[in-house]
C-alpha cells in the first residue's frame, strides 16, 4: 500500500535529521563537515516532503483505508478541502507543523552559504527538534495507521466548522510563522556555542525573523476574521486560551525584532535579543503543547489524549532548559558593559521591552491560573475579557505615549527636545481635538477608551507630520518603522471605536414582517430550503433598508450535515466602508416566528486592515536594500 511507502519514509527521514544533528554538533567544523552536514540535511528534507506529499494524495483520492484519512475527510469534499482535511485535527496538522519545520530549515540551508561559521550547527540544532516532533508524530500521534481487512467505503467528513476557504489558510499561515522563528532560535543557539562574541548573529537572522512575523502576523489575523463570519457570535478577538497562546509568541517576537535592531545597530541588548530568541520558540511550543494536549477546552484545540501532552511538555522543557542552560554559561559572551544613553532609540526600545514581557507574563497568568486551580481545587474557573482588559490597556497606552515620544530619537545619543517640538504640539493639538470631537458625540464615555483613542490618534498624526517632512524637506525616514507603528496607531483607534460604537439586538421576526432598529428597518421576506453538495441549508432572505432608502439583501443560513449531523449557523454581512451589518438566524419559535441577531459593527474592516498594514510593513524591511 501506498501509505507504506509514506510511513517508510518519514522513518528514513527521522534517520538523517538526527544524523545532520548528530554531525553537526560532535564533528569540529571544516568545509568538508560542513557539506556533508548540508547535503544530510537536504536530502532528510526531500525524503520527509515525498513522504507528505505521498499523504497528500491519498487524502486526494479518497484513501479511507487510511484511518486519519477515513476519520476527517469523505469523497463528496471539493479537492480543495479535502487537502486541508488533512491539518484539520491533530495528526495531521502535527504533520504539517514538522513539514513547515523542515522547509524552513531546507530554505535556510540552501540560501545561507557553507562558508557561514554558524551554519553547522544551527542547522544540526534545527535537525534535532525536527527529530524530537518526528518521533512524537511516529510514536505517539501516528497519521498512517491503516483500517484492515476491509476499508470503510466512505469517510466521516471533515469538521463543518472548517469547511471555509479562511480557516484551510489560517493553520497553514500560522504555522509558519510559528516554527519560522526555529531560525532565529537556532543560530542563537549555534551561536553561543560557538563562544565567539565577534561573530554578528544578528545580521543573519533579521530577514528570516521578519518573514515568520508576517506569517504569524497574518494567521492570527486571518484566524480572527474566520471567528467573526464563521462563528456567528460576531466578534474578532474572544481571550480564547488558544487565540492568547497564539498572541504570546507574537508579542515576544514584535520584542525581539525592536530589540534585534538594537544590537544589530549598537551592539546592545544583545542579552535581550538572545533571551526574546528563546522565548519567541519556546512560546510557540508552549501553543502546541496546549491546544494537543487536552487540557483546555476550545472551539480552536484539537483536545486529544493527555497522555501525548505529557511527551510534548517534556520534550518542550528539555528545549527551555538546555537552551537556558546554555545562556546562563555564556552570559558573559552576550553583555555590553556600555550603559546605554538616556532618552536615546536603546533606551526606549528597552523600555518597550518591559512592556512587552508584562504583556506576555499577564497572559501566561490568564491561561495557567485556571489550570492550576483546578489541578488543586477540582473546580473550573474562567479568565475573560475583563482581566486582560484591566492589565493590557492601561500598559498599551502607557507603550503608545513611549513610542510617540521615541520617534525622534537617536540610534546612541540622547534626545535634544528642541528640534521637534513642534512635532509633538502639532500632533498633542490634531490627537486632542479629533478625541474632544468624540466625546461629544458619544452617548456612553469611557476613560480608558477615550485614552487609548487619543495615543493611537497621536501614532497617526505624528507619523502622518513624519511622512510630509519626508515628501517636502526630503527628511530620512523609516519606511517599515514608519509603517508599522501608524498600522498600531490606526488600530487602537478602530479598536477603541468599534467597542464604543458598536451594538447588537436579537430580535423575534416572523416571514413577512418588519422589525426596526437603529437606523435599519429589516423585513423577513421568505424562508427557502437549499441542497448543498454534504448538506441540507434553511436560508431565509432579509431585505434591509437604512434611513437614505437605501436597501440591500442578506442570506443568513442554518446548515446540518449530513454525515455527523451537525447544525451550524452561517451569517450574513453586509460590508461598507465604517460598518458591517450582520445577521444571523437562530431557532423557530412556538408562535412561528424566527430568532434572528443583529448587530451592526463599525469599523471592524479597519482592524484586520491595520493588522494586515503591519505585515506589509515586514515586507517592506525584507525588500528594502537600505539598512532601516
Amino acid at each position: 500500500m501506498i501509505v507504506e511507502i509514506s510511513h517508510f519514509l518519514a522513518i528514513i527521514s527521522t534517520a538523517l535529521f538526527f544524523l545532520a544533528g548528530l554531525f553537526a554538533l560532535t564533528i569540529k567544523n571544516t568545509f568538508y563537515t560542513t557539506n556533508l552536514i548540508s547535503k544530510t540535511f537536504s536530502h532528510a528534507f526531500l525524503f520527509f516532503s515525498a513522504s507528505f506529499f505521498i499523504y497528500i494524495y491519498l487524502a486526494i483520492t479518497d484513501d479511507f483505508s487510511v484511518q486519519y484519512i477515513a476519520n476527517h475527510s469523505n469523497s463528496a469534499l471539493p479537492i480543495f478541502y479535502k487537502i486541508s482535511s488533512i491539518w484539520s485535527a491533530h495528526e495531521g496538522s502535527m504533520f504539517l507543523w514538522i513539514f513547515f519545520l523542515a522547509l524552513w530549515g531546507f530554505i535556510f540551508n540552501i540560501f545561507i552559504k557553507n562558508t557561514e561559521i554558524l551554519k553547522p550547527k544551527t542547522i544540526g540544532i534545527i535537525s534535532l527538534v525536527i527529530v524530537g516532533f518526528l518521533l512524537f508524530l511516529l510514536i505517539t500521534s501516528n497519521p498512517f495507521v491503516t483500517i484492515l481487512p476491509i476499508a470503510p467505503v466512505n469517510g466521516a467528513d471533515i469538521n463543518p466548522v472548517l469547511q471555509d476557504p479562511a480557516l484551510a489558510i489560517h493553520p497553514p499561515t500560522l504555522y509558519l510563522g510559528y516554527v519560522g522563528f526555529v531560525i532565529p532560535f537556532a543560530c542563537s543557539m549555534a551561536f553561543l556555542i560557538n563562544n565567539d562574541a565577534s561573530v554578528k548573529w544578528e545580521s543573519l537572522v533579521r530577514k528570516w525573523s521578519v518573514m515568520a512575523w508576517i506569517f504569524l502576523t497574518i494567521g492570527i489575523t486571518l484566524g480572527s476574521w474566520w471567528a467573526y463570519y464563521e462563528l456567528g457570535w460576531g466578534g474578532y478577538w474572544f481571550w480564547d486560551p488558544v487565540e492568547n497562546v497564539a498572541l504570546m509568541p507574537w508579542l515576544a517576537a514584535t520584542a525581539f525584532l525592536h530589540s534585534l535592531s538594537v544590537s544589530i545597530k549598537s551592539s546592545h541588548l544583545r542579552t535581550w535579543t538572545i533571551l526574546l530568541s528563546i522565548s519567541v520558540f519556546s512560546l510557540s511550543l508552549f501553543g502546541a503543547f496546549i491546544v494537543r494536549s487536552g487540557i483546555i477546552d476550545s472551539v480552536h484545540s484539537f483536545a486529544n489524549d493527555p497522555q501525548r501532552g505529557l511527551y510534548l511538555l517534556a520534550f518542550i522543557s528539555a528545549i527551555i532548559l538546555i537552551s537556558l542552560s546554555l545562556f546562563i554559561s555564556r552570559f558573559s559572551l552576550t553583555r555590553n558593559h556600555r550603559s546605554i544613553k538616556t532618552l536615546s532609540k536603546e533606551s526606549f526600545i528597552s523600555i518597550n521591552n518591559i512592556f512587552f514581557v508584562t504583556l506576555i507574563f499577564s497572559i501566561m497568568l490568564g491561561v495557567t491560573y485556571p489550570l492550576i486551580y483546578e489541578y488543586f481545587y477540582d473546580q473550573k474557573i474562567s479568565v475573560g475579557a475583563p482581566f486582560y482588559n484591566a492589565i493590557f490597556i492601561p500598559i498599551v497606552i502607557l507603550a503608545s505615549i513611549f513610542l510617540f515620544f521615541s520617534i525622534e530619537s537617536k540610534w546612541s545619543r540622547s534626545l535634544d527636545l528642541k528640534i521637534f517640538i513642534n512635532p509633538i504640539f502639532i500632533s498633542l493639538f490634531l490627537s486632542f481635538v479629533a478625541t474632544l470631537i468624540v466625546f461629544i458625540n458619544l452617548e456612553k464615555i469611557n476613560i480608558f477608551v477615550l485614552l487609548s483613542i487619543f495615543t493611537g490618534l497621536l501614532i497617526i498624526f505624528r507619523y502622518l507630520i513624519e511622512i510630509w517632512s519626508s515628501f517636502v524637506y526630503k527628511k530620512y525616514l523609516n519606511p517599515f518603522s514608519a509603517i508599522a507603528h501608524f498600522a498600531l496607531g490606526l488600530l487602537l483607534v478602530s479598536i477603541s471605536l468599534n467597542s464604543l460604537l458598536s451594538s447588537e439586538r436579537a430580535l423575534n421576526i416572523k416571514i413577512n414582517e418588519y422589525e426596526e432598529y437603529k437606523d435599519l428597518n429589516i423585513y423577513f421576506r421568505d424562508l427557502n430550503l437549499v441542497k448543498g453538495p454534504n448538506y441540507d441549508s434553511v436560508k431565509a432572505n432579509f431585505v434591509v433598508e437604512d434611513q437614505n432608502g437605501k436597501s440591500f439583501n442578506l442570506y443568513p443560513e442554518k446548515r446540518r450535515y449530513s454525515r455527523r449531523g451537525q447544525i451550524t449557523t452561517e451569517t450574513a454581512i453586509y460590508i461598507t466602508p465604517f460598518r458591517d451589518i450582520y445577521l444571523t438566524i437562530g431557532d423557530q419559535l412556538e408562535d412561528g416566528s424566527w430568532i434572528v441577531n443583529i448587530q451592526i459593527n463599525f469599523l471592524i474592516r479597519w482592524i484586520w486592515f491595520s493588522a494586515f498594514l503591519m505585515a506589509f510593513a515586514g515586507v517592506v524591511l525584507i525588500s528594502s536594500k537600505r539598512k532601516v
